[in-house]
Parts: C-alpha cells; sequence; structure tokens
C-alpha cells in the first residue's frame, strides 16, 4: 500500500520511456504525483502509460534535452498545464564503453551532450519555474559509481558522470537560497535493457563485488529518487546516494 509521499507534487522524469527512468515515473505516480514522462521518441511511453492503469496521472512529453528551444518551450507547456513543477529527474543518458586508443569522437560529443549538456538544461529552464515556489522543489540527478570510482572500459561515460556529479555539488549551493535542493543518485550495476545486451562472464567481477549478492533492479535506483523527492528529505542538498547493494571497487 502505497503512503501518498508525493501528492499534489509535479514531477518531470527526462528519458522515462523504460528502464530506470519508467520505473521512477510509476513509483512517483503511485506515490500522488502528476508525472512528466519525457522521451525523445514519440510514442515511446503510450503502451505501458494504458497497462499501468494510471494514465491520468502519467503525461507523456517528447522532446529532446539536448535542444535548449525544445526544452524551455516545453518546461514552458508543463507550467502551463499543472501551474507549478516540484520535482525533476535528470536521468536521461547514453553510455558506449571504449577503451582508450579506440575511443570514437562521435560517441564521447553525443554521451556529453546528452548526460551533461542536457542536463544543465533542464536544470536552468526547471529551476527558474521551481524558484517561483514557496517551498522551492527537489532536483535529482542520476549519475553512476564509475562517475565516483572509474572503471575500466568507460573512461567517457565516467568522465560524464562525474561532470554530473560536480555540477549537483555546485548547483545545490546556486539554488540553495531558492529553497531549491539539488542531489544525485549514484547506480550500481542495473538490471536494465542495456544490460541484457552486455556480456554478463564481462561483468562477472564487478557482481562478484556486490556484498548484497545481486544486481540492482530498477525500483531499487526509483526508491533512493523518492526519498529524495519527498519532504522527508526537505534538509538533504548537495548530496551523493550511492545505491549500488555495497559494492567493494
Amino acid at each position: 500500500m502505497m503512503s501518498g509521499l508525493l501528492k499534489g507534487k509535479v514531477c518531470i522524469v527526462t528519458g522515462s520511456a523504460r528502464g530506470i527512468g519508467k520505473e521512477i515515473a510509476l513509483l512517483f505516480a503511485a506515490e500522488g504525483a502528476e508525472v512528466v514522462v519525457n522521451d525523445m521518441r514519440p510514442g515511446s511511453a503510450e503502451g505501458w502509460i494504458l497497462e499501468s492503469g494510471m494514465e491520468e496521472q502519467l503525461h507523456p512529453y517528447y522532446f529532446d534535452i539536448t535542444d535548449a528551444a525544445a526544452v524551455r518551450r516545453n518546461v514552458m507547456e508543463i507550467k502551463k498545464q499543472f501551474g507549478h513543477i516540484d520535482v525533476l529527474v535528470n536521468n536521461a543518458g547514453v553510455e558506449f564503453n571504449e577503451l582508450i586508443g579506440m575511443i570514437s569522437r562521435e560517441n564521447m560529443e553525443k554521451m556529453f551532450s546528452v548526460n551533461v549538456y542536457g542536463t544543465i538544461e533542464m536544470i536552468q529552464a526547471v529551476s527558474r519555474i521551481m524558484g517561483r515556489n514557496e517551498n522551492g522543489g527537489s532536483i535529482i540527478n542520476i549519475s553512476s559509481m564509475v562517475g565516483l570510482r572509474g572503471n575500466p572500459g568507460q573512461l567517457v561515460y565516467s568522465a560524464t558522470k562525474g561532470a554530473v556529479i560536480a555540477l549537483t555539488k555546485t548547483a545545490a549551493k546556486e539554488l540553495a537560497s531558492k529553497k531549491i535542493r539539488v542531489n544525485s543518485i549514484a547506480p550500481g550495476l542495473t538490471q536494465t535493457e542495456m544490460m541484457e545486451q552486455a556480456d554478463i562472464e564481462k561483468l562477472q567481477g564487478r557482481i562478484d563485488n556486490i556484498c548484497m549478492g545481486r544486481i540492482a533492479q530498477p525500483r531499487d535506483i526509483a526508491g533512493g529518487c523518492l526519498l529524495l523527492a519527498s519532504d522527508y528529505a526537505g534538509y538533504i542538498s548537495g548530496q551523493v546516494l550511492p545505491v549500488d547493494g555495497c559494492t567493494i571497487m
């Protein structure tokens, strides 16, 4: 039974047509929020939204977070539809794993464009709206444990996630006067569609280092986001919350 922790709140979750973002959107809606489900692929969320039975609370908005004009336009439309924005989860991201010496400039630019620049564009647009709220709001940036500790074959990806962690800390300090909290969730290995395409044998060493003995499920990450989005985290800002099952790296 859900407790309505987010009742009355309007939440935007980027990259939420599938995977971790989808689970965050579903959990937030179950906890009473009006949730903007964002993805850049038109129609990509319609099926599961209808299947969820919460279609009145899940609202698809299709736009590219790397397009500054589209971000501003859609954020203003969201404000016009709901009157306020209380929570932003910057979940959208791309990942290419390449060893040093084989790193593609195209993939490098795409990862920085989505993972870093897109996150900044969303923070800029949404914080202007949140700043008008009496109680501010909560911004949650999805980073990664590799942004904290690194990992072979993920030089560029870890660099983008390290940047997300750094911008989280600075945004928290800059926006605190407006009562806007900014935190980051750093997931460990998580069972997503991307993971299903990976070579599990190559990942076995990392899996063996998870003290809780299993890979995270998207719902585990969503639970951490729920905490930071709720009023129970009203005095938490500028923090990075690892959700990694106690991983030794």
